[in-house]
C-alpha cells in the first residue's frame, strides 16, 4: 500500500516542474534588472517611506532584513521588511518588489476582502496542518495496516482531506491577493512618475514571474489534494 501512496506522487510532478520553472523565472528576471536602474535614482526604501507618508500610514516601519527576495509585509508587527538589496537599490526591479509589498500594506487598509480571507485561512491553516497532519499518517496506518475499512480509520483519514482542502483554499486565496498588490505597484509607481512606461516594462516581468510562483504552489496543492482522494478511494476499495 505504501510503495502504491508513493508511486501516486508522480501526481504532483507537473505541479513540481511548474513550481521549478517559475522560481527560475524569478531568478532570471530579478537578477537582470536589478541591474537597470531607474531615472528617478530613489531607493526603494526611501521611496516607501514617502510613500508610506503620502497614504498616511507613517507608523508602518521600513526595516532592512536579510537574505535574497525576503521581501514581504507583516500586517502583525505593522513593518514593511525589504531585504538589503533591495531597501538600498534604485533598480526597476527593487522598485516594484518594494511597491509590491507597500501594495499589501494598501490592502489591509482598504479592507480589501480577498486579503481579509486569506488573513484568517493562514492561522487556521497552520493550526490545521499541526493537528492534522499526524491524524493523516494515523488514518493512514489505520486503513492500510491496523483496521482496513474502520471508522476511526475513515474519520481521519476526512481530517486529513480537511486539512489539504484548507491547503488550497489558502493558494487560491492568495492569487487575488498577490496580483492585486502587483497591480497597485505598478499604477503607484505610473502614476508618481518614479518609472516611466520603457522602465515598467521590465519591473512587471520581474512581478509576473513572481506571480508565476504562487500559481505553482496552488497547482502543487490541488495535486496533492487529488493524490490522497486517490489514496482514499483506493483503500475503500481495498
Amino acid at each position: 500500500m505504501y510503495f502504491e501512496y508513493y508511486l501516486m506522487g508522480i501526481i504532483l510532478v507537473p505541479g513540481i516542474i511548474l513550481a521549478i520553472i517559475a522560481q527560475s523565472k524569478v531568478n532570471s528576471a530579478y537578477n537582470k534588472y536589478s541591474q537597470v536602474l531607474s531615472h528617478s535614482n530613489v531607493t526603494a526604501g526611501d521611496l516607501i517611506k514617502t510613500m508610506l507618508a503620502n497614504a498616511d500610514l507613517s507608523h508602518i516601519a521600513v526595516r532592512q532584513i536579510g537574505g535574497k527576495l525576503s521581501d514581504h509585509y507583516n500586517p502583525k508587527t505593522e513593518e514593511i521588511c525589504l531585504s538589503y538589496d533591495v531597501y538600498t537599490s534604485s533598480s526597476i526591479a527593487a522598485l516594484g518588489i518594494a511597491c509590491h509589498e507597500f501594495g499589501h500594506a494598501l490592502q489591509k487598509r482598504d479592507n480589501y476582502f480577498p486579503y481579509k480571507i486569506r488573513q484568517f485561512l493562514v492561522p487556521v491553516t497552520n493550526f490545521a496542518s499541526a493537528l492534522l497532519w499526524p491524524l493523516v499518517v494515523i488514518g493512514l496506518i489505520f486503513n492500510f495496516i491496523a483496521m482496513p475499512g474502520s471508522i476511526i480509520g475513515n474519520i481521519l483519514m476526512w481530517c486529513g482531506i480537511a486539512f489539504f482542502c484548507l491547503s488550497v483554499l489558502v493558494n487560491l486565496a492568495t492569487l487575488p491577493v498577490e496580483y492585486n498588490a502587483s497591480n497597485r505597484a505598478i499604477t503607484l509607481l505610473r502614476e508618481s512618475g518614479i518609472l516611466d512606461e520603457e522602465e515598467l516594462k521590465g519591473t512587471k516581468k520581474v512581478l509576473n514571474a513572481a506571480a508565476l510562483t504562487y500559481v505553482a504552489s496552488l497547482v502543487v496543492s490541488i495535486l496533492s489534494l487529488l493524490r490522497f482522494l486517490l489514496v482514499v478511494m483506493h483503500s475503500r476499495r481495498d
